[in-house]
């Protein structure tokens, strides 16, 4: 086939095996970064017209435009472009860059509510037929909830569902698009129908249907691309085809669904396969090479979803967390970083610093020392990449497998997640000691039982309390997280997306939970120090009396990480009791994105002394200011959380003011590679990295428009730190900024 001149055979040649293709025709690159090229002369006047847009874009609120009248689809709306003349790579979700469209079949009531919010009205037909006819995602969840779900939902001990927006967490392997064309996609689902067990059970009818939709969405997808001129019926060419192409699956999905991670999975080595061969028969050189990356980027850059207010409070800053996965080892020992591993990186020079795509470097030990610092570096000077333990996902996922979201890992087109945000586990303490009942609404929530009644908290009996709620909750969520996707695959199924992935796919189950700090900091408190509960008027424990010291979480003190830890596992241990829809399997994270906020608003006092209403700690984090002992001993206090007990990912965010690491660029890049190497060495998972001066913050929420693409992480992802209301902004000013090491 003359679009796989020059490529290396396998058995990728009859499969669809993408991997083998990577296998046997990527080529490692262990050099620096001294090739790179800046934007070209079309990529900067291109950008320009974007800035602009943006510019437009949070002058209004944060929505430019909306189109309330045609619910979006793969093929809802003509071909757009920004300026068809600077375009190298084009596509757009709507009719113009920067408009959001309604995305109805999650829900109804949602759409309408979002539309309202920024002064749109939907159509009066589209709603009155869906009233009739079509019932939405969210129409099939609220039906069947039971009281205690709804419950349970309300007052914020199980929160961030995604009952009310996309589920998001799907890594459709876009690469298939470019490597093999859609009609040799097509190809393999019809074939994979005709094999099917013929045997007609819910499963086997379900999967039949679900392979159909595929089909349905890949014929979708090639009229898309029609309607700009290319066919992507065929694999691609050359360098241009192959980035086009896999954008034009990837914009499908997000045509398709309004997904809280949108990831893109790994596609720097694939990509570098295509552009290497055409640099190497002189049909492009290094400009034109970053050009074509940095235009992808751009359009990454201008995914949006129509999304409500409230939607802002779980996950702040508009995110869209379309992660790309870098470097990485496989499993034949050589390592994955590729020339266009750094130009993907390299497009937050050419471009400047942005939150998408949500860069994510898989971190080894055995990496080239030039593209550790280079990542350390920038780093250091944009505040944007996230690093995960390669050595770690790898046992688990091999050497293909990409991040969802934040720190969720599966393997690229054989795996997939159904996620359901997270429980407060610091409140889930409190109803312990309460009885079951909500220390802020009165309400009885949880396992009914005596409120303590005991003058000091003793630990064994609020261990036994705790273990009870804990089933209770436990239980629950499972159920809760059954009804979202079983209603998610009826109602509002990412047909693109799964028709990116083999017919029959493993599938996890991603629960979460929030306040493991707090919670870990109160029980260390009961057990260590003498804390006694204190009644309001209705007998229910809302305060704490404490007498003496205990060890926190963070200053790497056993005694209070074991209790973590401890509490980690009990979590998964007892989530794996009670089976799962399509009998996916059980994993967990310590990811709170930035809900950290609004949890902290509906949980009361804590035994740890931490008040009513104040934020939890986001993520893995211990609690605002209690690290005494220095960046070190917080990180090593992080790493003795498991992975194999919370492989939907640990998230931890390290925030340091660029003196911390040394007096000159070059000892603080190489003191940050270090402690990212002595952290990654002791198994932990995650870790966000800042490198800023807390003043430069203070001054951008007082003079936003001298600031609009600083960039911070936050928790598993980053953010424009303008994009943050006030009180968010305030919480990350709250967090630690360790000055000494």
């Amino acid at each position: 086939m003359p679009a796989w001149a020059g490529f290396q055979p396998g058995p990728w040649v009859d499969n669809i095996d993408v991997r083998d293709f990577l296998q046997k025709n990527y080529r490692p690159y262990a050099g620096d970064s001294s090739f790179l090229s800046g934007p070209s002369d079309k990529t900067s006047r291109l950008w320009n017209k974007c800035q602009e847009l943006l510019r437009a874009e949070y002058r209004k609120g944060g929505v430019l435009d909306v189109d309330a009248r045609n619910p979006i689809t793969i093929t809802s709306h003509p071909p757009a472009y920004i300026d068809r003349e600077l375009e190298t790579i084009v596509g757009l979700q709507t009719d113009q860059p920067l408009k959001r469209a309604i995305n109805v079949f999650g829900g109804l009531n949602t759409s309408i509510k979002a539309c309202q919010a920024y002064g749109y009205e939907p159509d009066t037909q589209m709603i009155d037929f869906f009233r009739k006819y079509r019932p939405t995602h969210n129409d099939g969840v609220f039906a069947v909830y039971t009281p205690e779900m709804k419950m349970a939902r309300r007052v914020g001990i199980i929160t961030g569902l995604p009952d009310s927006y996309g589920r998001g967490r799907i890594i459709g392997d876009y690469r298939r698009v470019s490597l093999y064309g859609v009609d040799r996609l097509k190809a393999g689902k019809k074939s994979d129908l005709i094999l099917m067990d013929k045997k007609m059970e819910p499963s086997s009818i379900q999967l039949r249907e679900e392979v159909f939709c595929q089909i349905e969405a890949l014929q979708k997808m090639k009229e898309m691309a029609e309607g700009y001129g290319f066919n992507i019926s065929r694999p691609a060419d050359n360098a241009l085809e192959a980035v086009q192409w896999l954008y034009f699956a990837y914009l499908a999905a997000v045509k398709e669904q309004n997904g809280a991670a949108m990831s893109l999975g790994r596609i720097a080595n694939f990509l570098d396969i295509y552009i290497e061969r055409d640099i190497a028969q002189g049909l492009m050189g290094e400009i034109e090479a970053q050009e074509l990356i940095d235009q992808l980027v751009i359009k990454l850059r201008l995914v949006r979803h129509l999304r409500s207010p409230e939607y802002n409070e779980l996950f702040a800053g508009d995110p869209n967390w379309i992660t790309e996965s870098l470097g990485g080892m496989g499993t034949d020992g050589r390592h994955l970083v590729t020339r266009t591993s750094y130009r993907i990186l390299n497009s937050l020079y050419n471009l400047g610093p942005a939150p998408e795509p949500n860069m994510t470097v898989l971190w080894s030990e055995n990496l080239p020392d030039n593209f550790k610092y280079f990542c350390s570096d920038l780093s250091i000077n944009t505040s944007t990449l996230q690093y995960e333990n390669d050595d770690v996902m790898r046992r688990y996922y091999g050497d293909d497998y990409a991040i969802a979201c934040c720190v969720s890992a599966m393997k690229l087109g054989q795996e997939t997640q159904f996620f359901g945000a997270r429980c407060n586990l610091a409140k889930l303490l409190l109803y312990a000691i309460n009885g079951g009942r909500d220390e802020m609404t009165g309400e009885q929530v949880g396992v009914e039982i005596p409120v303590y009644e005991g003058s000091i908290l003793e630990y064994d009996e609020v261990m036994s309390r705790l273990k009870i709620q804990l089933e209770w909750l436990c239980e629950l969520y499972v159920n809760i997280m059954n009804v979202i996707h079983y209603m998610h695959d009826k109602y509002a199924y990412e047909a693109s997306q799964f028709a990116l992935h083999d017919s029959t796919i493993h599938h996890y189950m991603a629960f979460g939970i929030a306040g493991l700090s707090v919670a870990a900091d109160s029980l260390s408190a009961i057990k260590y120090a003498q804390v006694k509960p204190l009644q309001d008027e209705r007998g229910i424990i809302t305060d704490f009396s404490i007498e003496g010291d205990f060890p926190k979480f963070g200053n790497d003190e056993p005694r209070v990480d074991r209790i973590a830890a401890a509490l980690v596992e009990d979590f998964i241990n007892h989530l794996k009791k009670h089976p799962t829809y399509k009998n996916a399997e059980h994993t967990l994270s310590i990811l709170t994105i930035t809900s950290n906020v609004m949890y902290g608003k509906h949980t009361g006092t804590t035994p740890d002394g931490r008040q009513s209403g104040q934020p939890l700690a986001p993520g893995a984090n211990p609690l605002h200011g209690r690290e005494e002992h220095g960046a070190l001993a917080a990180l090593n206090s992080v790493a003795q959380l498991d992975y194999r007990h919370a492989r939907d990912g640990i998230s931890f965010t390290f925030s340091t003011v660029p003196s911390a690491l040394g007096v000159n660029r070059e000892e603080q890049v190489s003191n940050l590679t270090g402690l990212l190497s002595g952290y990654f060495m002791q198994n932990a998972h995650h870790m966000n990295v800042n490198v800023l001066n807390l003043e430069t913050l203070k001054e951008a929420m007082d003079h936003p428009e001298k600031y609009p693409d600083l960039t911070i992480r936050i928790s598993g992802y980053a953010v424009h730190f303008i994009k943050l209301t006030r009180e968010q902004q305030e919480e990350v000013i709250m967090r630690t900024f360790f000055k000494r090491m």
